[in-house]
Parts: C-alpha cells; structure tokens; sequence
C-alpha cells in the first residue's frame, strides 16, 4: 500500500511540474505575441516612412529636372506626358 502512496505521490509530483511548466508556458506565448504586435506595429511605421521618403525623393527628382539637370529630364517629360494623357481622357468624358 506504500508503494501505491509513493507511486501516487510521485505521479501529483509531475502534474505539478506540468501545471507550472504549462503556466510559465503560457505566459511567455502571452509575452511573444505582445513582443509580435509591437514588432507589426513598428514594421508598418517604418513602411509608411519609407514610401514616404520614396515620394520625397521623386518630388525633388522631378524638381531638379525641371530646374535643368539632365539626369532626371527624361523620366519628368514621361510623367508629364503620363498627366497630360489623363487630363485629355478627363476631358475626354467630361465632354458631350
């Protein structure tokens, strides 16, 4: 019958373990996807950052075309010819 304590004893003894081992578990998965959600958030900032420095940049490409650098004149005459072909198919529907 002692043995069967023992046997019982030990086995309550490893649930416990399990039950701690299973609770600081849980709670480090709590702490990852916290860590997870902040990362998201931080990746998203930085991409709104970058595309708008990607704009920055194309403005002042543009803008040193226009100023006369032949670096940049031939992709601000493209975007040019890119607006004036929408303003004419604006004007295209607006029309009778």
């Amino acid at each position: 019958m002692a043995q069967f304590q023992n046997i019982v004893d030990s086995l309550e003894h490893k649930v416990k373990i399990l039950i701690a081992a299973h609770d600081q578990l849980k709670a480090d998965h709590q702490q990852l996807l916290k860590s997870v959600s902040a990362q998201q958030q931080e990746q998203q900032i930085m991409a709104k950052s970058l595309a708008n420095w990607k704009e920055k940049y194309e403005h002042i490409k543009v803008a040193n075309a226009m100023l006369g650098s032949d670096q940049h004149k031939r992709d601000t005459k493209l975007k040019i010819n890119a607006l004036v072909r929408d303003i004419e198919q604006c004007i295209a529907q607006l029309s009778p």
